[in-house]
């Protein structure tokens, strides 16, 4: 398995197992554990507690695009595990390095991990919600990048 894959597959685990606590467990204990039992060896432990502290960090933010993008779903309605899939692909598009994992590798990651983890319907409603937040975060810097032109 590729590396940054199973570092997400680790950070969703996770997460999933932070938000079941309702967050009252430490999250970087429960990553060190996950990490020591499911990735002994993950060369890019760096990428993963990356991945796992800006979806801490950012949660509310990264909550407020979920609702915009699937409106029609409470954050707390949407399944655990398509919650923190969501959580960690919102997180790599808006707020992760874009030079070292483009949009479309965020998206298709997530997708994989909704095709692992989640139920039949988990990688389409995945694939829409981050295609939509995709879509406007395009459409917003093209707007940003008119105005400076126009400067």
């Amino acid at each position: 398995m590729d590396p940054r894959h199973l570092a997400r597959s680790i950070a969703m685990q996770s997460l999933y197992e932070w938000d079941f606590y309702k967050k009252e467990k430490s999250l970087d204990e429960i990553v060190r554990r996950n990490l020591e039992e499911l990735g002994p060896g993950l060369e890019d432990q760096k990428f993963l507690f990356n991945i796992v502290e800006g979806v801490e960090k950012h949660l509310e933010e990264i909550d407020k695009i979920i609702v915009q993008f699937a409106p029609n779903w409470p954050i707390d309605r949407i399944a655990s595990v398509d919650r923190n899939i969501l959580r960690i692909g919102v997180y790599e598009l808006f707020f992760g390095d874009r030079e070292k994992v483009p949009y479309k590798v965020a998206i298709n990651e997530a997708v994989e991990l909704a095709k692992r983890f989640g139920g039949n319907s988990s990688p389409r409603f995945v694939n829409g919600v981050l295609g939509t937040a995709y879509r406007k975060l395009i459409e917003e810097k093209e707007k940003e990048k008119k105005k400076k032109d126009e400067s």
